[in-house]
């Protein structure tokens, strides 16, 4: 059977339980379509996968990675032939650290023309997450304050640079000035380095507080979580929206209940890899849209750093000590 080049995590070890391995090629199935990958975008989620702590786990041995861009080459028995040779965007979820990866046909859509293989990678994750949660969850209006946390990586970036697009007033937390410069540039009107605040004091909802001339943040995107998420919540608007994206920083925030209540606040759940299941079309609609924006050149994905696939423990590395300003792709060229 032939095979090829894949990183294969064996045990629940972190970046030490992979390893570079030879696999067979998959063959797809009814209803999948067969991706030769040109790229693969990395995700905080990976690295959770490593450590068999993720929401929704395969069974081992598997190759991380969950967004691809490729060309398709197989196709199961009723697919529609037509789709060989279409460049696609997919998301897999996990198998696409590797130079083939099957996928259910529902989760492809054709790539926009002009994008590069590497950006049309760091769009279906990043930006999919950030359009659906603020969209559609968030339901966020024009000349609304927007507070975006953990700004510097790459679901953070993307959030800016939508809700910049949807008219809101954005406030970017990054840390370090590399970080900041990319906020500013996708839409922030203003940046704040987390590294000045004293989480466990006042400073940073007062902080917020004033710029916002004692308004507060109406939506709050939160991918970071911890003593930074709390803090945040003490900056809430009346009738805010907290929308807790993931936990970077290793830490679920314990939310005080009195602190919804006195606010009318609502805490918003999101997951955007349960669109695929519960509402694929309400995830279809959304890359399209995202899609179009690339094309029109409206946005534009930030991909700071790429490297070859046997390299990709590098790349992941870049996400676990939180280096990374933008997006981390990996490419199936040496």
């Amino acid at each position: 059977m032939p095979e090829m080049p894949s990183l294969i995590l064996s045990e629940f070890n972190g970046l030490d339980g992979l390893s570079h391995q030879n696999v067979p090629i998959p063959i797809p199935r009814v209803g999948e379509i067969r991706v030769k990958i040109s790229a693969c975008g990395l995700n905080f989620a990976d690295l959770l996968m490593t450590k068999g702590t993720y929401q929704q786990m395969p069974s081992l041995p598997f190759s991380p990675g969950g967004e691809v861009c490729g060309v398709v080459d197989a196709v199961g028995e009723d697919i529609d032939p037509g789709w060989r040779g279409t460049r696609v965007a997919a998301y897999c979820g996990s198998g696409g650290l590797a130079e083939y990866v099957v996928v259910n046909a529902a989760s492809c859509a054709p790539a926009p023309h002009g994008v590069s293989d590497e950006e049309v990678a760091a769009i279906p994750v990043a930006y999919g997450s950030a359009e659906l949660a603020l969209a559609r969850r968030a339901g966020l209006q024009n000349g609304e304050i927007l507070v975006v946390a953990g700004a510097g990586g790459g679901v953070g970036l993307t959030a800016v640079e939508i809700g910049a697009l949807m008219g809101a007033r954005v406030i970017a937390l990054a840390r370090g000035s590399e970080k900041a410069v990319a906020a500013a540039d996708k839409g922030a009107e203003i940046v704040l380095d987390t590294d000045e605040f004293d989480l466990k004091t006042p400073a940073l909802r007062d902080k917020i507080l004033t710029l916002t001339g004692g308004h507060g943040a109406d939506v709050i995107f939160d991918p970071v979580g911890g003593e930074l998420g709390n803090a945040l919540l003490r900056a809430s608007a009346f009738e805010a929206r907290y929308m807790p994206i993931g936990f970077a920083s290793g830490d679920v925030p314990q939310l005080k209940a009195n602190h919804l209540l006195v606010k009318n606040v609502d805490v918003l759940g999101f997951w955007w890899g349960a669109y695929f299941e519960k509402a694929p079309e309400a995830m279809a609609e959304s890359l399209m849209r995202l899609f179009d924006l690339a094309a029109d050149g409206k946005i534009k994905p930030l991909v700071s750093d790429i490297f070859p696939l046997d390299r990709a423990v590098d790349g992941l590395r870049l996400i676990e000590d939180r280096k990374a300003t933008g997006k981390v792709v990996i490419t199936m060229q040496p």
